[in-house]
């Protein structure tokens, strides 16, 4: 993934990935984007955004799978990054079973 900062990515890991290895981790960058988006503080969002820049967390979020973001998490990031109106919201990734 174009501009994710391995040491921003690796410290992000070892504190929102905590069962795998950082290393481990790394492998999924996008992964550890999503749970920093939904789980993060406001300190970590803050270091996040600065390091991958809104483009990346736009691509993060169209490929979420279900599950990676809470339905506030998944409203404010929409409104965050410009990507919904008022009471616009997509809906979040569901599962389908075939």
């Amino acid at each position: 993934m174009i501009g994710v900062v391995p040491e921003i990515m690796k410290l992000m890991a070892s504190k929102y990935i905590w069962w795998k290895s950082p290393d481990e981790a790394l492998a999924m960058p996008e992964r550890i984007i999503a749970q920093v988006m939904d789980r993060g503080d406001y300190g970590d969002v803050q270091r996040l955004v600065a390091a991958v820049g809104n483009d990346v967390l736009r691509d993060v979020l169209a490929r979420a799978q279900a599950g990676q973001f809470s339905a506030r998490s998944w409203a404010y990031w929409h409104y965050r990054l410009g990507l919904a109106k008022v009471d616009c919201v997509p809906p979040l990734p569901a599962r389908v079973f075939p």
